[in-house]
């Protein structure tokens, strides 16, 4: 009876994913937002069907964000999966409307919005959407529901304004601590591929600074792994977003694996343009 209502609580208690955002002022975002280009994505963000901000963002920042991607869509357990707010329980931090599931549906217009605002925790277009979609993911979930910032605990813009509302349960990986973001990416998609969950510390009091671990050997084909990310749809971010121009060496660089060269989702999908 004991180990019964044991699980019912952890069931309830859960676990939920922030992922910090993508550079929307990169020449990937550029390529992406070309009116030349013709690859499914792009035409996707310039029709009315748009695309999951889960993808464009995996897209645009490869293998850092695809990795946040991959392990929260498959570790995260929400209270009350498809809730308004909590979606599949990966929630992407964007520069101008707060914490978004990454099945949101975006449209090029959106990810120019992006673009036009440096994220900055003194910046009020930030900090005041952030704050008040934190302020409701936390109602949402309850008090008990664990929340795992896949993002550098470093910097002032995610840290300062995720701990005013989720306090000590704000947690992260401990083996981010002196990783670059290519590094991070990697241990990430090995840990889904493996199936395990990473340890967490809380962030409150953690030593946000320290030596780099050895590197990660390379594992081929790990780029080229798909996730599922959306809703009927089920789009997929894999090697297949890329555009056909891309050079036949990045494509071999892609399958061959990742080193560490610089360091389930409702089926309601919302659109936000």
């Amino acid at each position: 009876m004991r180990t019964r209502r044991s699980t019912k609580r952890q069931a309830r208690e859960g676990r939920v994913f922030l992922l910090s955002p993508a550079n929307c002022s990169g020449l990937r975002v550029k390529m992406v937002l070309s009116e030349r280009a013709q690859f499914d994505l792009a035409l996707r963000l310039r029709s009315g069907d748009g695309a999951a901000i889960g993808e464009v963002f995996a897209f645009v920042s490869g293998l850092y964000f695809k990795g946040k991607l991959a392990y929260a869509l498959e570790f995260a357990r929400p209270p009350e999966s498809g809730a308004d707010l909590v979606g599949s329980g990966a929630l992407v931090i964007t520069p101008t409307a707060g914490l978004r599931p990454a099945e949101t549906v975006v449209t090029a217009d959106a990810i120019r919005a992006f673009a036009a605002v440096d994220i900055a925790a003194s910046d009020p277009r930030y900090r005041r959407p952030l704050l008040a979609s934190a302020t409701a993911l936390a109602d949402e979930i309850g008090p008990d529901c664990d929340v795992v910032l896949l993002g550098s605990i470093a910097s002032a813009k995610y840290v300062d304004v995720l701990i005013e509302v989720f306090g000590a349960r704000l947690r992260f990986p401990i083996d981010f601590v002196g990783r670059g973001d290519m590094s991070r990416g990697g241990l990430l998609l090995r840990s889904v591929r493996a199936g395990e969950e990473l340890a967490y510390a809380p962030v409150e009091g953690a030593v946000r600074h320290g030596p780099r671990p050895p590197k990660l050997a390379p594992i081929r084909g790990i780029l080229t792994d798909p996730i599922p990310v959306g809703g009927a749809r089920a789009a997929r971010v894999s090697a297949a977003n890329e555009p056909p121009e891309r050079s036949e060496p990045a494509k071999r660089r892609a399958s061959d694996g990742v080193g560490e060269s610089e360091g389930r989702s409702p089926s309601d999908k919302k659109k936000w343009r």
